[in-house]
C-alpha cells in the first residue's frame, strides 16, 4: 500500500464526519506511542506552552538523575537517549521559543552533570553542535527574546571557557 500525500489526506479528512474522525485518531493513538504523545500534546499542552516546557524540563531532570556513571558507554547511551526524547518533544511543539528553551536547558544540564565532555569526543561534539543550533534558532526570534536567550547562552559558553581555564596544566618534568 502506498501512502497518500498530505494534501490528499487533508481533503479526505474534511469530508469525514466528526465521530469517524475521533475513531481514526483513537486508532492512530493505539498503534504508536509517539502518536499518542503527539495527540496528548495537541489536546492538553498546545494552549499552555509554558506548562509543557516545565513538564519536559522535569522529565529531563529525572532522566539526568538516572544516568549510570559506571562506564562511559552507559553515560553516552543515556545522554543520547535524553537528547533524542528532547528533540522529539521539540518536534511536537514546533515553536522556536520552545526549541531554544529546551535545548539551552539540555545543554546546561549536560554541562553541570559532572560528565567530562572534553574527554569524550561524541558528547563534546553533541554539546558543541547544540550550541551552534541554538545560535541559529535564536537568530530567527524577536529581538527582545534574542537578547534574553543570548545572555543565557553566553552563560553556558562562559561556563565552558571557565572550566577550561580552571584546569591547571603542569609543564613537563625536567630533571636537574
Amino acid at each position: 500500500m502506498k501512502a497518500s500525500t498530505i494534501s490528499i489526506l487533508k481533503r479526505e479528512l474534511n469530508t469525514i464526519a466528526a465521530g469517524d474522525l475521533v475513531d481514526i485518531c483513537l486508532k492512530l493513538a493505539k498503534y504508536k506511542k509517539e502518536n499518542k504523545e503527539l495527540i496528548s500534546y495537541l489536546l492538553f499542552y498546545a494552549n499552555n506552552e509554558l506548562e509543557y516546557i516545565s513538564s519536559i524540563k522535569k522529565e529531563i531532570d529525572i532522566l539526568f538523575s538516572e544516568i549510570n556513571f559506571s562506564q562511559m558507554y552507559f553515560v553516552r547511551k543515556s545522554v543520547r537517549k535524553i537528547f533524542k526524547s528532547t528533540t522529539k518533544y521539540i518536534r511536537y511543539s514546533g515553536q522556536k521559543r520552545t526549541e531554544v528553551e529546551l535545548l539551552i536547558y539540555f545543554c546546561s544540564k549536560l554541562k553541570t552533570s559532572g560528565i567530562a565532555l572534553e574527554r569524550n569526543n561524541s558528547l563534546n561534539n553533541l554539546y558543541k553542535n547544540q550550541i551552534r543550533k541554538i545560535h541559529q534558532v535564536i537568530s530567527t526570534l524577536h529581538e527582545d527574546l534574542q537578547y534574553d536567550y543570548m545572555t543565557e547562552l553566553n552563560g553556558l559558553s562562559m561556563k565552558s571557557q571557565n572550566d577550561l581555564k580552571s584546569k591547571i596544566i603542569l609543564p613537563p618534568y625536567q630533571p636537574k
